[in-house]
């Protein structure tokens, strides 16, 4: 069951130590989504923390709340377990597992099409960033949104939007935006360290992926493939690989883009995006995945051409 905004503010209003989750291999909008809450929280008088199996990547470090991100639960007694950006429990990585066995409130923030509802209180959304939603849960709960909380809920706003680029950005993504900047969200700065400034291992990795783009179903799919070797060898590590998929889905007569990331052998990460022909959502979801109707992920086994013919037929069918 989807609860009303009224009810899931009613929960945090009413909680006093707060465990925050977000998804593993965190982006822009599950921290900024969570930190955003925490520090929320905290500044209306309660403990909170944001837990993620894996540490910030650099890029992200320019806002100092990266720092309070946590990889282990502390010791508190705490009342209220939250999710947030994450379509399923096991997006939480180690932590899943003691969101699922909590006994006292759980509340699901999301914005995925796919998301499973798995909380006591669940408020998902379909909207381009998780920031959207909890940018009115912040509104409505007469939380202070400062300047540190607009810059980390415009962090992701402005990354899950593709910079206000995806088809499902609405006038309300817009009225947000104008809302965080507004309250001194540094548009100027995230956009700089999201989408401009890179290390070289990165551009170096970027030209190696891009120069073997694939292309199948007369061109309508193309398939980029990082290998383990390709990031041990540029020094680069998965985190950087942000955006890569974006790229293929530019070329002219494209319908579907794939970036398959090894992860270990006979083990890929697949990450789909569309231009609007294709319903990535449902592949995805037919091999464990979800996400959105135009950019989702999966986890694909086996040797990599049998992962590659495996995804193309299922884009074929899709077309």
């Amino acid at each position: 069951m989807n609860n009303n905004i009224g009810v899931i503010v009613e929960k945090l209003n009413s909680s006093k130590i707060v465990a925050i989750f977000c998804h593993a291999r965190p982006d822009g909008d599950a921290l900024g989504s969570g930190l955003a809450l925490c520090l929320a929280l905290i500044n209306n008088g309660k403990k909170a923390y944001l837990m993620c199996e894996d540490a910030p990547p650099e890029k992200f470090s320019f806002l100092p709340a990266m720092k309070s991100v946590r990889n282990a639960l502390p010791g508190d007694n705490f009342d209220t377990f939250i999710s947030v950006d994450c379509a399923d429990i096991n997006r939480m990585g180690i932590f899943g597992k003691a969101f699922s066995r909590f006994g006292k409130t759980t509340i699901n923030i999301d914005h995925h099409i796919s998301n499973s509802g798995f909380a006591k209180y669940n408020y998902v959304i379909e909207c381009p960033a998780s920031c959207e939603i909890l940018t009115d849960i912040l509104i409505e709960a007469h939380y202070d949104v400062n300047k540190e909380i607009a810059d980390l809920l415009m962090l992701g706003l402005v990354t899950d939007s593709g910079n206000f680029a995806h088809m499902d950005v609405s006038p309300k993504t817009f009225e947000t935006a104008a809302f965080l900047r507004g309250r001194g969200a540094d548009v100027n700065a995230i956009n700089y360290n999201m989408f401009l400034r890179q290390p070289k291992s990165r551009a170096v990795l970027y030209g190696r992926v891009m120069n073997d783009m694939r292309f199948a179903l007369d061109s309508k799919l193309s398939i980029i493939v990082i290998t383990m070797a390709d990031l041990a060898e540029c020094g680069a590590d998965r985190s950087l690989t942000e955006g890569f998929v974006d790229f293929p889905l530019t070329v002219d007569g494209v319908e579907v883009a794939v970036a398959l990331m090894e992860h270990k052998k006979g083990q890929y990460k697949a990450s789909l995006r569309s231009k609007g022909r294709v319903n990535v959502n449902e592949i995805a979801t037919s091999f464990g995945g979800g996400g959105h109707i135009l950019a989702s992920g999966c986890m694909l086994f086996g040797e990599l051409e049998e992962v590659i013919a495996t995804l193309t037929e299922a884009v074929e069918r899709s077309l």
